[in-house]
């Protein structure tokens, strides 16, 4: 076994894949991913496999027809990870460029749901508590708490303008 640690934003999918595709060409089968990121592989023999995630927060309220559905066109579930679904298939036993996207409105469809997923969240927590209680410690004088919770804000506003970059430009590529 190996584990490597490696980042990949919500937004970074295709890189994830591909990272892991050439882990299995080099020899390493990827089991699972836990924790921020630490990614656990397996010996195996070098084979040229695509991995494929999919978005889908629902997935657990039907997962035995979910996962049947992807084993059905041959698709080998993997795991759940952090809401994303994680499956594999040999390229020799692929049609052409086959995904489990067929074509480009289902890839943005499911990149809205990431986005939705994981950005309204962070969008709540923002304005109902970050942002009041900037405001509140600004307006009562602690500008020690109000130079923290701006600092909090700042890395906010950061995430926020990373994602939407990301974000339309996932979008405009599809």
């Amino acid at each position: 076994m190996k584990k490597e640690f490696k980042y990949f934003s919500i937004f970074n999918h295709e890189e994830e894949q591909e990272y892991l595709r050439e882990q299995h060409k080099q020899g390493w089968k990827f089991h699972h991913v836990s924790g921020l990121g630490t990614y656990h592989f397996i010996k195996c023999e070098p084979e040229d496999v695509i991995y494929q995630l999919d978005y889908n927060k629902e997935s657990s309220n039907n997962k035995d027809e979910y996962i049947k559905m992807f084993s059905d066109c041959g698709w080998e579930y993997i795991q759940d990870f952090a809401e994303f679904s994680y499956f594999r298939k040999p390229v020799a036993e692929m049609n052409e460029e086959e995904g489990i996207f067929c074509d480009e409105s289902s890839r943005l469809a499911m990149l809205e749901r990431v986005y939705k997923g994981r950005m309204i969240p962070v969008l709540v927590i923002f304005i109902t508590c970050v942002l009041p209680q900037f405001m509140i410690n600004v307006q009562n004088g602690n500008y020690v708490l109000a130079a923290i919770f701006g600092i909090i804000l700042g890395g906010y506003a950061a995430l926020f303008g990373y994602c939407a970059v990301h974000y339309y430009k996932k979008k405009n590529k599809y």
